[in-house]
């Protein structure tokens, strides 16, 4: 009898110290720690870090944040739930070749943000940043480099549910094959986007690209040196539009502001267009708006605004 109940006990035992490290190992933190001498096993705390983005993510809940303890490069991610990404003061980085950098596929409620990150394409690397779904995502001090087939996009914003934003505030997207930054919602769907003090240079075909659904302001930002336009708006089949605000549009091959289809809008208040293919330009009907106090020159046709509006 007494031989039973210390069977019975000793399985009590055991099964209370198994669903303890169950609970331990499927337990998630709001912040977890990565580290280039972590490993994925380790719990991602701040005296265990992981080694890589995909191994911190699954021990990261929901709204939390996962942050970088020293330089290192954390490999690709898809982030599948509201978070944020935060590397600041160290010299965090993914290199992606051969595949996306990050890929943000998450809820309709969730906000993505991703801070102080450099992304290289290395050789072959398709898409530096990819957003599919999610309320919104953020990029703040982010360097993109090296993506694109000619045509991919390093930022390829394209929402499947109405509504998402794109936040983008000190981002440099240089020397990528395809589009720099590529706003196209999927068709039906409206999105909206805010770029500020953004550098886009060396895209191998245009800097910005809108297409129908997008709704884009971007100030104090660079367009230069891209194979085809540095700032293009193209509507197919519905409204699409784009205000600039302080912005260059320079040494691009093609147009330096170019606006098609009768969908299609673009805004322009002190602006340089400079050195470009066409300097201003529209087609099938797309209206390019100035108000006045811009400056067209330089271009080997510089072009005209199709209206302009006086500033208020």
């Amino acid at each position: 009898m007494k031989n039973a109940i210390a069977r019975i006990a000793g399985i009590a035992a055991l099964t209370i110290l198994s669903l303890g490290f169950a609970a331990q190992a499927n337990a998630q933190a709001t912040r977890t720690w990565i580290s280039g001498v972590g490993d994925d096993v380790n719990p991602c705390s701040r005296t265990a870090p992981c080694k890589t983005f995909a191994g911190a993510i699954s021990k990261t809940a929901a709204g939390g944040e996962i942050d970088c303890l020293d330089p290192g490069g954390f490999g690709a991610v898809t982030i599948t739930k509201a978070m944020t990404i935060d590397c600041g003061g160290m010299a965090g980085g993914i290199l992606a070749s051969g595949t996306n950098g990050i890929t943000v596929n998450a809820g309709a409620g969730d906000r993505v943000v991703v801070r102080n990150l450099t992304i290289s394409g290395a050789i072959g690397g398709l898409i530096g940043v990819r957003f599919l779904a999610g309320a919104s995502l953020t990029l703040e001090h982010v360097a993109i480099y090296g993506f694109g087939t000619g045509t991919n996009a390093a930022v390829d914003f394209k929402p499947s549910v109405a509504g998402s934003k794109l936040h983008m505030r000190d981002v440099e997207v240089q020397n990528n094959l395809g589009v720099g930054i590529s706003i196209s919602p999927t068709s039906g769907v409206a999105a909206s986007a805010l770029l500020e003090n953004v550098l886009v240079v060396g895209s191998g075909t245009n800097g910005l690209l809108a297409t129908d659904g997008a709704a884009v302001s971007v100030r104090n930002s660079r367009f230069a040196s891209s194979a085809s336009k540095g700032v293009f708006a193209k509507s197919t089949s519905t409204p699409v539009e784009v205000n600039l605000e302080g912005v260059v549009s320079a040494n691009n091959a093609g147009g330096g502001v170019a606006s098609q289809g009768a969908g299609a809008t673009i805004r322009i208040s002190d602006t340089g267009v400079f050195a470009n293919g066409v300097g201003i330009q529209s087609n099938l009907g797309g209206a390019i708006v100035s108000f006045l106090n811009n400056r067209v020159s330089g271009n080997i046709v510089d072009g005209a605004p199709t209206s302009t509006l006086l500033m208020q």
